[in-house]
Parts: C-alpha cells; sequence; structure tokens
C-alpha cells in the first residue's frame, strides 16, 4: 500500500507532504499554525506538537513510514504558508539547520502588497532586530540591528496591489515582512505590521533549494501556488508556473502525490530515523 501524501491531524486538517527523502520531509504548512513554544497551554495549533503527537499515537502517515520522529529545522510565522522543512531523525537536525545559518539555501516567497510597489525590481538591506517598545515585534535598525538582504520583483499587479516574488538572502525574524514596509507596500493582511485581512496574511513559502548535506546531492522543492494567487485575485504568473513541478535531481513523483511532491531517496543520516526528540532552536526563515 501507498504511503500517504499527506498528513490528517485529529482535527481535521490536512498537510500536504511536498517532498520526501530519507533525510527530510517538506510540509505545507497551513497558515495560522505556529511552530512554537513547546506548551499546549498558549495555543491549540501548535503544529510540532500536533505532529508529535500524531506520531506517537501511531497514525497512519507516520507508522506506514517507521516515524518516529519529526523537527522542523526553520521557522515559518503563524500567518505565512508554505514550505516547512523538517528533519527526521535527531542526527540530522544539526547539518540541516547550519545550511540556513550558512545561507546555503535558496528562499523563494510570493507575498500580496497593500499598494503597488514603485519599482519592479529592487533590495533591501536595512538591518533588523527586536523593537524594544512591544514585545513580538522587530524593526529597522541600522544602528544595533543585523544584517537582512532581500531581493524582491513584480510578478502582477492589480489596482492598489501587486503580486511579488521575494527572495531572502538571509534569514531574520519578520524580514520580508518588514522590507516590504520599508517600501511603503506591506504585506496584505500583516496584523502586526499593518491592516488584518478576511483571508489572512498573504505570504507563502514556494521555494527550497539546497544540497543535501549528507551526499551533496541537489533538492528542490516546490509548493503550489495557483490557490494563492486565486484567493487574492491574481491569474498564476508564467514565470513561477514551472516552479510548482519538481526538477529530475528531486527524484521521482511520489505516489498518488499532488504537483510538485516529490520523492528522492538517499542514505539515512547515521542517527536514523528514530532518534530521541530535542529541542534546538531552529534557524530564523527570513519571512
Amino acid at each position: 500500500m501507498a504511503k500517504p501524501t499527506e498528513i490528517e491531524l485529529p482535527d481535521g486538517t490536512r498537510i500536504p507532504i511536498l517532498y520526501e527523502d530519507r533525510v527530510v520531509m517538506a510540509l505545507d504548512k497551513p497558515p495560522g499554525w505556529i511552530l512554537g513554544p513547546d506548551d499546549w497551554e498558549h495555543t491549540l495549533r501548535n503544529l510540532p506538537l500536533a505532529l508529535q503527537s500524531s506520531i506517537h499515537a501511531g497514525d497512519y502517515w507516520a507508522r506506514s513510514r517507521n516515524l518516529r520522529f519529526l523537527k522542523h529545522v526553520h521557522r515559518l510565522d503563524a500567518g505565512t504558508s508554505g514550505i516547512l522543512l523538517c528533519s527526521k531523525s535527531q542526527g540530522a537536525i544539526e547539518p540541516l539547520s547550519r545550511l540556513f545559518a550558512e545561507r546555503k539555501v535558496s528562499k523563494r516567497y510570493l507575498a500580496v502588497t497593500d499598494g503597488v510597489p514603485k519599482k519592479t525590481e529592487w533590495s533591501c538591506d536595512h538591518p533588523l532586530g527586536p523593537d524594544p517598545r512591544e514585545a513580538g515585534r522587530h524593526m529597522m535598525d541600522s544602528k544595533a540591528g543585523k544584517e537582512a538582504h532581500t531581493d524582491f520583483r513584480i510578478l502582477a499587479t492589480r489596482p492598489h496591489t501587486a503580486l511579488v516574488e521575494a527572495r531572502p538572502l538571509t534569514g531574520r525574524t519578520h524580514q520580508i515582512r518588514l522590507h516590504l514596509m520599508a517600501s511603503c507596500t506591506p504585506v496584505q493582511g500583516d496584523e502586526l505590521y499593518a491592516t488584518p485581512h478576511p483571508e489572512g496574511m498573504a505570504l507563502r513559502s514556494i521555494g527550497l533549494e539546497y544540497r543535501d548535506p549528507f551526499t551533496g546531492k541537489p533538492v528542490r522543492i516546490r509548493a503550489p501556488v495557483a490557490e494563492f494567487c486565486r484567493r487574492h485575485g491574481f491569474a498564476v504568473p508564467a514565470e513561477i508556473e514551472d516552479r510548482k513541478k519538481p526538477s529530475p535531481e528531486a527524484g521521482k513523483p511520489a505516489l498518488g502525490g499532488r504537483s510538485g511532491a516529490a520523492r528522492a531517496l538517499g542514505p539515512k543520516p547515521s542517527e536514523g530515523s528514530a532518534g530521541a526528540p530535542s529541542n534546538p532552536k531552529p534557524t530564523e526563515s527570513g519571512e
């Protein structure tokens, strides 16, 4: 029997598995789920705890893979959807996290903006750091902020809004959101830095590329974009339409998988998939 190509949580939430090999599993994270803290008292939509509970319960998606461990190695904000890369073993966490820390992962996002940016292509390199005036917020800080760089490109426009591709070269907290705000065109629905929207925050991780830290082989992961574009009133631009498809290096499509799903098998990391859970600090996402 084929392994499930999605995870069904007890509340009915279905999370597509976009890519899987012996080291990682890439999930299509739904908006509204947070990646911490590890305490149910803070939220009932804590994705790491929901996944851990499902694995411990022996749910079929995990049992069919003999999967005993799954931990994200970078962060996405609660309102952001799209690719979330997870390690399938304790031993692979550090090598995978190091890829993000050393900027060896190419990341691509789609954002819908409030307002139309003045330039069709531009870069922003404002340093970023915590906002001392309000916990949880960050700000552009030229004196004490950390280096941050994001490249932007407009893909389509409508009256008073635009569909923008963002490529963060660094991985600071809220990076894309703050760098778009610097252009006076914040992410639509960003309730922290702009105005809430009925559809939520219009930010989606659509692409990750890196070299497997154990085999050296290139890995290319893509998330579907059609539903995101449609929900925000845009057609899928031709220049990103093919990015839903996995590259030849990413392996053969998973049986029964959605567009963009792939499975490539490589050697297992030293500790295998049965490593004991831990709670290392994931790398910042670059949102």
